[in-house]
C-alpha cells in the first residue's frame, strides 16, 4: 500500500523525547517479578470501560485495532507505544465530565455517554439522543425544560463537556509522565477531520496522527460491538472524510479485507493479548514509584466522578497509613495498603451519578446498584496477577465484623486486618465530609458514632488506633478538614 509522507514515520523526530527517556530510566532498575505498566494500564482500562458505559475490554479492543492501523502505515517502535498508551487511556478523563452530564440531561450519565456513542454527529441523530434520554424519570416539567435547553444550547454544551473529558484526559497522561504526543491525542480525541469535532474544531492535518489513529480505532470497536463486521465497515466509509482521515479509512478498509482481523476482534483474550502486545525495546516492570503514581492518578479519577467524594480516595489512603503505622506495619506493607486504599472504589466508576449524588433515599435497585462496586473493584484489580491479595483486600472495605456488610456478608473470621483498617479509614473519611443527604460531621461526633459500632462494624484496635492518630491527621495539609 502506497503510504502517505504524513503517515509515514510521521513522528520519528520524537523516538527519543526526554519524556519518553525519562520513563524508561525509571523502570530500568524495577523488580523483575513486578507487574508491567502494560498490563497495569490494561487491567485499569477496565474501569475506564465502566465510567463509559461501554462492554469490558473495549479500551484493549481499540488498543489492539490502534495497533493493525499504526503497522499499517508504518509507525516506527516509538510511535506505536505511544499510541498503544494514547489508546489505552483515551477514556482517562471520563469522570471529570459524568457529574455535569447527569445534571444538564437529567439523566443515568453513564447510560447517557453510551448511548451518545451511537447517536449519529448530524442534526437528526443529535435531536433523536436528546429526546429519548433527557429526563428519564424526571416529572414532565422538569423534562421537557432540560430538553429545551439542550437544544437550544447542544452545541456549548457538546463542546463543554467534551473540553471537560479531554482536558483531564490528558493531563492524566502527563502526571504518568506520557510524552506529548500520548497526551494531545487523548485531548484531540473528539475532533472531526472535517472540523466539526470538539473543544477546538481542528481539521485534517491539524490533528494530530494519533488523535485521528485511536478515533477510529475506537468508533470501529464500538461500531463492530453493536452492529457487526459489514454494519462496521459500511459506518466507516460513510463517515470517511468526514468524522475520519480519509487515508486511514482506507487502511482500515484494507485490515478488514482479512477474515483474520475480525475473527480476532471477537475473541476473548485480549487481557493476555494486548500487554503482550506492548511496543517496546525491552518492556519492563513498572518500579515501585510508578505504581504509588498509578494509584493516586486512578485514585483522582474516581474521586472526579462526583464532586461529593472529591478527595475521598487521597483522604482514606492518608488515615490508613496513619493507623497501619500505629498498628506496627512496616514501611513497605503500609506503601503496599496506600495503594489499596487510593484504588478501593475504583469500582463505583461503574455507579450511575444519579445514584452517588442523590439527595434523597436510595430505592431498592439503587441501593443494589451501589453495592455492586466493591466487586468491581476486586474485578478490576484482580485482573493483574500480582495483585491478587490486594484486590481481595481494597473489594472488602464494606464487610462488616458481624457478617452485615456487603459484597459477600463476610464476617470477622475472614475479614483480614488491611481491610479492617481500610474499613476504618473510609467509613472516618465518609463521615467527615459533605455528602448530598447531610452534612460533614465533626470529628466528635464521627468518632462517636463510630464508638458505637466497635466489634460490629469496626475492629476496636483500628479505632483505638485512629483515636491516637487525630492529631497527626489534623497536621497534615493533605487530609484538610480536621
Amino acid at each position: 500500500m502506497d503510504v502517505p509522507p504524513d503517515l509515514r514515520h510521521a513522528e520519528a523526530a520524537n523516538d527519543g523525547a526526554p519524556a519518553a527517556r525519562a520513563r524508561h530510566a525509571r523502570t530500568s532498575a524495577a523488580p523483575a517479578n513486578g507487574p508491567r505498566l502494560a498490563e497495569l494500564l490494561g487491567a485499569l482500562s477496565h474501569a475506564l470501560d465502566l465510567a463509559e458505559g461501554q462492554p469490558p475490554g473495549h479500551a484493549l479492543r481499540s488498543c489492539w485495532i490502534g495497533q493493525q492501523l499504526g503497522r499499517a502505515i508504518g509507525l516506527t517502535t516509538a510511535q506505536l507505544r505511544d499510541l498503544y498508551y494514547a489508546t489505552l487511556l483515551k477514556d482517562a478523563g471520563s469522570s471529570a465530565n459524568a457529574a455535569r452530564v447527569g445534571a444538564l440531561f437529567l439523566a443515568d450519565d453513564i447510560a447517557s455517554k453510551r448511548e451518545h456513542r451511537h447517536a449519529g454527529t448530524g442534526v437528526p441523530g443529535q435531536l433523536r439522543f436528546v429526546i429519548r434520554c433527557t429526563g428519564a424519570g424526571a416529572g414532565l416539567r422538569a423534562r421537557l425544560g432540560a430538553i429545551a435547553n439542550a437544544v437550544q444550547n447542544g452545541g456549548e454544551i457538546q463542546r463543554e463537556l467534551t473540553e471537560r473529558r479531554c482536558a483531564r484526559g490528558a493531563q492524566v497522561a502527563r502526571q504518568l509522565r506520557f510524552g506529548d504526543d500520548v497526551a494531545d491525542a487523548i485531548q484531540a480525541l473528539g475532533e472531526h477531520w472535517d472540523g466539526s469535532g470538539q473543544p477546538q474544531g481542528l481539521a485534517g492535518r491539524e490533528i494530530p496522527l494519533h488523535a485521528r489513529l485511536a478515533s477510529l480505532a475506537q468508533a470501529v470497536e464500538a461500531s463492530h460491538a453493536r452492529s457487526g463486521a459489514q454494519a462496521t465497515r459500511e459506518a466507516i466509509a460513510r463517515r470517511s472524510g468526514r468524522l475520519f482521515d480519509p487515508r486511514l479509512a482506507d487502511t482500515f478498509a484494507m485490515l478488514a479485507r482479512d477474515p483474520a482481523f475480525w475473527r480476532q476482534l471477537a475473541c476473548d483474550d485480549f487481557d493476555v493479548l494486548v500487554p503482550a502486545m506492548e511496543p517496546a525495546r525491552q518492556p519492563q516492570p513498572a518500579d515501585a514509584d510508578e505504581l504509588d503514581d498509578i494509584a493516586t492518578v486512578f485514585g483522582q479519577i474516581v474521586d472526579a466522578k462526583s464532586p461529593w467524594t472529591a478527595g475521598h480516595s487521597t483522604r482514606v489512603a492518608l488515615i490508613a497509613e496513619q493507623l497501619a503505622r500505629r498498628l506496627g506495619l512496616d514501611a513497605p506493607e503500609r506503601r503496599w495498603l496506600r495503594r489499596g486504599a487510593l484504588l478501593h472504589d475504583i469500582g463505583k466508576l461503574g455507579v450511575s451519578n444519579r445514584i452517588l449524588d442523590k439527595a434523597g433515599p436510595l430505592t431498592a435497585a439503587e441501593h443494589a446498584a451501589l453495592q455492586r462496586h466493591p466487586m468491581l473493584t476486586e474485578q478490576i484489580l484482580g485482573r493483574i496477577a500480582s495483585f491478587g491479595s490486594l484486590a481481595r483486600i481494597a473489594g472488602a472495605h464494606h464487610e462488616r465484623l458481624d457478617g452485615s456488610g456487603y459484597p459477600r456478608g463476610l464476617d470477622a473470621r475472614h475479614i483480614r486486618r488491611e481491610t479492617r483498617i481500610l474499613t476504618t479509614a473510609d467509613i472516618f473519611a465518609e463521615l467527615t465530609a459533605d455528602r448530598p443527604w447531610r452534612p460533614a460531621m465533626s470529628v466528635p461526633q464521627a468518632l462517636d458514632r463510630m464508638r458505637g459500632g466497635i466489634g460490629r462494624t469496626i475492629a476496636g484496635d483500628c479505632f483505638a488506633a485512629l483515636e491516637r492518630s487525630i492529631d497527626a491527621l489534623g497536621e497534615s495539609s493533605s487530609f484538610g478538614g480536621l
